[in-house]
């Protein structure tokens, strides 16, 4: 009889620990929009060369300490890149309100044949000036991109140079210690250009950094 309810206790001791900790995971578990994707863990970064709008090295260092969201373009991109950087433009701000947190926001030009230094410069910072412009020649910039889970296709060398480059409309941000820590994806609808909701972005944000 004793060892029955020995068994008995066991059993609703048993129950009690999943009902917990079923309890702790609802209540701690976050939610994102559909749009967002957090990877867990984070995921590594690959080595990379890239350039800033000054002409000076941007390395790993530059992504320390601080959350980086990345996104891809060209000054000559007529609608996905100019709305992106129109919206991020408008959130900058709000970003840096935030109490105890650092952020930057990096564009990553995926035109090396046109898109140089100075011109970026003058791109970046005609929307904020707190803009940081990239690039890198294609050698350098293909695996830096596919790192990032991104893409980019340049027509063939001898297209005339009113060309389109295909790119990724996503947003990634990349955590204090250079790990790339999720992707924030374009809201797609009928007719429509791609691009990604900034109050979605800071909402799964700060989601994030709780």
């Amino acid at each position: 009889m004793k060892q029955i309810q020995n068994a008995i206790v066991a059993v609703v001791a048993l129950v009690a620990f999943v009902v917990g900790v079923s309890f702790y995971q609802s209540e701690t578990e976050k939610t994102y929009s559909p749009n967002t994707y957090v990877y867990q863990p984070a995921r590594p970064l690959a080595d990379f060369n890239l350039v800033d709008q000054h002409g000076e090295p941007f390395t790993e260092q530059e992504l320390l300490d601080k959350w980086s969201f990345v996104f891809l373009g060209y000054l000559s991109c007529p609608d996905i890149c100019p709305m992106t950087m129109s919206k991020f433009s408008r959130l900058i701000p709000e970003l840096n309100e935030l109490p105890d947190v650092e952020s930057q926001v990096l564009f990553v030009s995926v035109d090396p044949k046109r898109d140089e230094p100075e011109n970026i410069r003058q791109y970046v910072e005609y929307f904020h000036q707190d803009v940081v412009g990239l690039r890198a020649e294609h050698k350098d910039l293909f695996p830096f991109v596919r790192s990032l889970g991104l893409m980019y296709s340049i027509p063939p060398s001898d297209q005339e140079e009113g060309y389109f480059v295909d790119h990724s409309a996503s947003v990634i941000l990349i955590n204090p210690e250079g790990q790339i820590a999720a992707i924030f994806k374009p809201k797609v609808e009928l007719k429509q250009v791609p691009t990604i909701d900034t109050k979605v972005v800071l909402s799964d944000f700060m989601t994030l950094l709780e």
